[in-house]
């Protein structure tokens, strides 16, 4: 399986990667980034690419996949709508419309959140932009698509936030972790979690469009 990995710096991206790496059935990981890492591995290639609204110039390198995992995204919190809107929205539908016309029998996962609005009307701005955009990714001729909608994400196997606020809270709160998802496995998941689930759905494909938390965990 040759996958295409949108968002590999961030905390889901990071967990995803891993678990791709280590899957037999992953031939090849390409993530598409703005900025090389440096990370080596026999099977990941990075591609860099500035301009997210754009693929044009590197549309010869985005065919031929079987799977896309697009774990790329931003916090809402101070963000205007436009701005929020444009990454996204933007971004995510950029890259789909261009995948969905190169790789037919692709199947493309992104990753939303828990309390997206499908019905793209509510109150919350964040959840309104997030429903726009699976609606939309639901309506491209892939193969198939699923939205991931996890709740709160423990990072596993050294795995960390970009956002400092973040990682103090997963280092104040991580005592807390294993007691927590025992109690409340409906909305808890994890990095590997997601991975996994993720390999899944792409191979074997699943019931449902939209997988909460808890079909997360049960993938």
């Amino acid at each position: 399986m040759r996958v295409l990995l949108f968002g590999a710096t961030g905390m889901i991206g990071q967990g995803v990667l891993r678990e791709c790496l280590l899957d037999p059935d992953v031939e090849i990981v390409v993530a598409l980034l703005r900025g090389p890492t440096g990370k080596q591995h026999p099977k990941l290639r990075e591609l860099v690419h500035k301009d997210f609204l754009d693929f044009s110039p590197i549309e010869n390198q985005l065919s031929g996949f079987d799977a896309c995992f697009f774990c790329l995204g931003v916090s809402s919190a101070g963000m205007s709508e436009e701005n929020y809107q444009r990454i996204t929205y933007g971004f995510t539908l950029a890259a789909a419309r261009v995948l969905a016309r190169l790789n037919p029998g692709m199947t493309f996962v992104y990753v939303s959140g828990a309390g997206t609005d499908s019905s793209e009307r509510g109150g919350s701005m964040w959840a309104r932009v997030k429903g726009k955009t699976e609606n939309e990714l639901l309506r491209l001729p892939f193969h198939a698509a699923y939205m991931f909608r996890p709740g709160l994400i423990v990072p596993l196997h050294g795995v960390q936030s970009k956002t400092r606020l973040y990682r103090l809270l997963y280092v104040l709160l991580a005592p807390l972790f294993p007691l927590l998802k025992g109690r409340f496995p409906k909305y808890i998941t994890t990095t590997e979690q997601i991975g996994l689930a993720m390999l899944k759905v792409a191979k074997h494909g699943w019931p449902t469009r939209i997988l909460e938390t808890s079909d997360i965990n049960d993938v």
